[in-house]
């Protein structure tokens, strides 16, 4: 294996244990899950601004969380899907640094109120409800702490995010 590919296996599992790491965090706080959702994880969602190893972290994180954090299985499959798209179009978005928390919110506010409808018989609350509050946690967490997160991290992009 060479050393680049061993470079982006790290970083992605570096990534997706954080996600692990800080969804945990947030559902010691009841915020990981459900209608109100804050995950502190999601600011991670600007990593692929950095590296492309941050789209499967991202990915295989919020997959991880999900089923450790016993979601149901449409939200565990969803759920890393609407984050998979999110990483997807931060990447595509890299040259717009401001515009790299937009994917993520809108496939959160989109994707997952959805699923939380199917896949959980005790919410009752309405898709345009959900997808305002799923939503403003979106923008707290990825919008707000991300770009804080992509602005700290930005002086030190070739230190942390170098490439062979």
């Amino acid at each position: 294996m060479t050393n680049k590919r061993v470079l982006y296996l790290t970083q992605a599992a570096m990534i997706a244990a954080l996600y692990v790491i800080l969804t945990h965090l947030s559902n010691l706080f009841g915020l990981a899950n459900g209608a109100i959702q804050v995950r502190v994880s999601e600011a991670l969602t600007i990593l692929p601004f950095f590296t492309p190893a941050a789209i499967p972290g991202l990915a295989v994180g919020c997959f991880l969380s999900n089923f450790l954090t016993g979601c149901a299985a449409l939200d565990i499959i969803f759920g890393t899907l609407a984050t998979l798209l999110g990483a997807l179009g931060s990447y595509y978005l890299r040259r717009y640094k401001y515009l790299v928390v937009l994917p993520p919110i809108l496939a959160n506010t989109i994707i997952v109120p959805f699923v939380l409808k199917a896949a959980y018989v005790d919410v009752k609350d309405s898709i345009p409800y959900l997808m305002a509050t799923v939503g403003a946690g979106e923008v707290i967490s990825a919008g707000i702490l991300g770009t804080m997160l992509l602005l700290a991290l930005l002086p030190y992009k070739k230190v942390i995010f170098k490439s062979n």
